[in-house]
């Protein structure tokens, strides 16, 4: 066969059978093949970066590799952003990227390709010759899976006519669980958690197949469960779920975090949002779990480390505790959990004329959205409040596009986590910046595609972020505004339903309208830009 079928081949010999991409000079035999002889899905994106936050987003909600691919030159420079929040995230995927023939240094899309994807975080693996296609595919899904983050693949254009011999390359990456270690370290972990008055179990979304574990631990220590932003929703039906630790608490939970005497943190790199810049680790001792060791202390300083599977560990905790006859702490039953977890409710009397209010808004969409949702958010500076009153069914039906600080990447991860869950709805919140960055290139490759997709644009007519800035300092925020065109009518035109909110009666139609929906709904909610809630970080 031809190197393109041999690449093409090498995806299904990994059981890979969907690729979000855009085709050029150097993939699109490549894809034509997987299409048509290996009977998988290509879904044609309009923009190149689109394909790697499509991929990244199909990878981690199936636990698979995920799999894009775009042609050489400026296609590649199109997906440095959406690289690096891949790379950020640490999950799994490769990039097939065309390369210009090196015979052809004239070509006007010739660029230095390792230079360019090195400056993300991802990694650079080389085609190296045609009869070494199907290996080095195979070698570059293996990096990703053991890495824990984007390959990209380089593919020069002049080996795809080759003629090879296609042999079948499945490089097993090993994931055997990190036992818990013996040894001073545990002991020092299991000491200060036997002896702690007021401790919080807090979990991250590296211990996503934990919760079982981490529960039962809970349970025996009386200590209340937290998480951080990226494992939103992991304890939601746990009694005692305090719900995100750190920036997004309410004031209430704020102050129990900060009346806890220990902290036992699974899964996560204590981000500075989460610990508050360290405001909320104060006079309490940290243990910190973590099977990848350059998380450990990353962010944060523990007083105790174990570089370990947190499962096993919590189990283990557990084993000690009982063995040792230690008793619970007491602490969850000093916990009015509904008090802690309760934010104000929005009042649909506090918008003016022509604007809805933003609180209320979340809170009825919050009871009207599909329960068995998928939630996914844009950046912004109406994204805390969403995070804080949306709520989501697990961790692993959860994405937020936070990685790298960039809006407009929402909407390419609502579509690729469509993919991952496909008899599921899917729902985003993004803002009108964001929505105008990028949402607007593929909400119509939803249509296309007959996703079930529920899009909410919040749009203040402004750059949200940088208004708020120019109001602190007293200053004109005009330079922050812009007249937008109607993003309901720009839904419909799309292919979609829009939907446009200006009052609390345009919030009902917009509500019947979800549970009539049979194409891509795109609700656009008006908002006052004085009267959006500061973000919560």
């Amino acid at each position: 066969m031809y190197v393109y079928q041999s690449i093409a081949q090498s995806l299904a010999d990994h059981g890979l059978d969907t690729m979000f991409g855009l085709m050029g000079d150097a993939n699109l035999f490549m894809v034509d093949h997987f299409v048509r002889d290996a009977g998988a899905t290509f879904v044609p994106v309009a923009f190149e970066g689109s394909a790697v936050l499509m991929a990244f987003a199909h990878g981690r909600v199936a636990g698979k590799v995920g799999i894009a691919t775009v042609t050489h030159g400026p296609a590649l420079t199109n997906c440095v952003t959406a690289l690096t929040e891949a790379a950020r995230a640490h999950v799994p995927m490769v990039l097939l990227a065309g390369d210009t023939a090196v015979s052809n240094p004239q070509n006007l899309q010739n660029i230095d390709q390792r230079e360019t994807v090195k400056i993300t975080g991802a990694g650079f693996e080389q085609m190296r010759a045609p009869e070494t296609a199907s290996y080095d595919v195979a070698h570059a899904i293996y990096r990703a899976q053991v890495e824990k983050r984007p390959i990209v693949l380089n593919m020069p254009v002049d080996f795809m006519w080759q003629e090879v011999e296609h042999t079948r390359h499945v490089f097993p990456a090993y994931t055997a669980a990190s036992y818990v270690p013996e040894g001073d370290d545990l002991d020092q972990a299991i000491g200060m958690i036997a002896s702690a008055k007021r401790p919080i179990i807090l979990a991250g979304i590296g211990a996503k197949d934990a919760v079982p574990q981490i529960k039962k631990l809970a349970d025996r220590l009386e200590a209340p469960l937290a998480t951080t932003l990226k494992a939103k929703g992991m304890f939601k039906d746990h009694p005692y779920n305090i719900d995100i630790f750190g920036t997004l608490s309410t004031p209430a939970a704020y102050e129990a975090i900060g009346k806890a005497d220990c902290i036992v943190a699974f899964g996560t790199s204590l981000h500075h949002f989460t610990t508050d810049k360290g405001a909320l680790m104060k006079g309490k001792h940290v243990i910190q779990i973590n099977d990848t060791v350059t998380e450990v202390a990353k962010n944060y300083h523990p007083d105790a480390a174990l570089i370990a599977d947190a499962g096993l560990t919590a189990d283990n905790i557990v084993w000690w505790l009982n063995e040792a006859e230690i008793p619970g702490s007491g602490f969850t039953a000093e916990l009015d959990i509904t008090a802690l977890t309760a934010h104000p409710k929005g009042d649909p009397d506090k918008a003016a004329p022509g604007f809805v209010n933003f609180e209320y808004a979340l809170d009825r969409l919050e009871e009207a959205l599909p329960k068995d949702r998928f939630l996914t958010t844009d950046g912004g500076r109406f994204m805390t409040e969403v995070w804080c009153r949306v709520s989501c069914p697990n961790a692993e039906s959860f994405i937020a596009t936070t990685n790298f600080g960039s809006i407009g990447l929402g909407l390419q991860v609502a579509i690729g986590a469509g993919y991952a869950v496909p008899n599921r709805p899917i729902v985003l919140f993004t803002g009108d910046g964001g929505f105008m960055m990028a949402g607007i290139n593929e909400f119509n490759t939803a249509v296309r595609m007959k996703q079930d997709l529920i899009v909410i644009v919040a749009n203040d007519s402004a750059y949200g972020a940088e208004h708020i800035q120019f109001l602190d300092r007293k200053m004109d925020p005009g330079l922050s505004t812009f007249d937008w065109p109607s993003f309901a009518q720009v839904g419909t035109a799309l292919g979609g339903q829009g939907i446009l909110v200006e009052s609390s009666e345009d919030l009902d139609q917009a509500i019947k309208a979800i549970e009539t929906r049979d194409k891509p709904l795109l609700i656009e909610l008006r908002l006052a830009p004085n009267d959006v809630p500061r973000m919560r970080i």
